[in-house]
């Protein structure tokens, strides 16, 4: 496919910066993907296994005439290097990252970055329980809705927003436009909550596992669904909790509130209200897919 960016560079080589290397090949991208990893093994393995096309260790020598750079490591690492970007991209270059959370990114690339270079702040909603680059796969973007939270609502009409948008759409994504705030209070209810939810049950059943008549030989469907998130690793999830407190804690609140209701109600006829309403909210997410 042909498209603006003639050198795509993708700075972390994890799971999402690997899906989009994958991404870009199964698409037919024509241009040159640059990786950059912090460990030399990983950025071997990329090359390797066909996800780059050139791979370094260093983020400046990475982003040197990138005409987009891709932003794909944890928030805390996204937050680092912005200033690293404003002063190693070309002016005509744009900048995008892929962390989770967007108010703290995107109030400091509104300090750093003008517009030239551009920044554009997204977060695509996809991913996995299981992180790293073997986990990478070139359809995890397909039918999910890529966010784009721009710095300026004027930033959209922007050529290098509107191919990068294009190119979202390309890899089978859909583009979802939003601010930060509103962004990252939807996530904690829509993302980080069921990530609490999810360890948070995994780790009592752990704890009453070892001192109660728990065993794990009776945990059917239900549980291991439910619990499916909590193979997710802490170190992905520190920086989203640390740079979302406030909205998290909101989103913990409110289900606390919610689990005292049902816990009040378990002998009257209130809890089929609760099981009603969940039910018409799982029929709106299978039709919107």
């Amino acid at each position: 496919m042909d498209t603006n960016f003639r050198r795509i560079s993708i700075i972390g080589l994890g799971l999402l910066g690997g899906s989009w290397g994958l991404a870009l090949k199964k698409l037919g991208f024509q241009g040159r993907v640059v990786g950059c990893g912090r460990r030399a093994e990983s950025v071997q393995r990329a090359l390797a296994s066909g996800v780059i096309d050139e791979g370094c260790q260093d983020p400046v020598a990475a982003v040197r005439d990138a005409d987009l750079a891709i932003l794909a490591t944890p928030v805390g690492t996204i937050l680092d290097l912005l200033p690293v970007m404003k002063a190693s991209v070309s002016p005509r270059a744009l900048v995008t990252d892929v962390g989770s959370t967007k108010g703290l990114i995107c109030r400091k690339a509104q300090e750093l970055f003008a517009d030239n270079p551009l920044f554009l702040g997204a977060h695509p909603m996809a991913g996995k329980e299981r992180s790293g680059l073997e986990n990478a796969s070139a359809t995890l973007f397909e039918n999910a809705r890529y966010v784009l939270t721009p710095l300026r609502i004027e930033h959209l009409e922007d050529a290098r927003v509107k191919a990068f948008a294009a190119l979202v759409t390309a890899l089978g994504a859909h583009p979802f436009v939003s601010d930060a705030a509103s962004h990252d209070r939807a996530v904690a209810f829509l993302s980080h909550l069921p990530q609490l939810l999810a360890s948070g049950l995994a780790s009592l059943v752990a704890e009453k596992g070892a001192e109660d008549f728990l065993p794990l030989e009776l945990a059917a469907s239900g549980f291991r669904d439910v619990t499916r998130l909590a193979e997710s690793p802490y170190a992905v999830w520190r920086d989203i909790c640390l740079t979302n407190v406030e909205n998290i804690q909101a989103a913990l609140d409110a289900l606390i509130a919610k689990l005292e209701d049902l816990k009040l109600h378990l002998s009257d006829r209130e809890l089929e209200r609760e099981f009603a309403q969940a039910l018409e909210l799982r029929k709106k997410l299978r039709e919107t897919g």
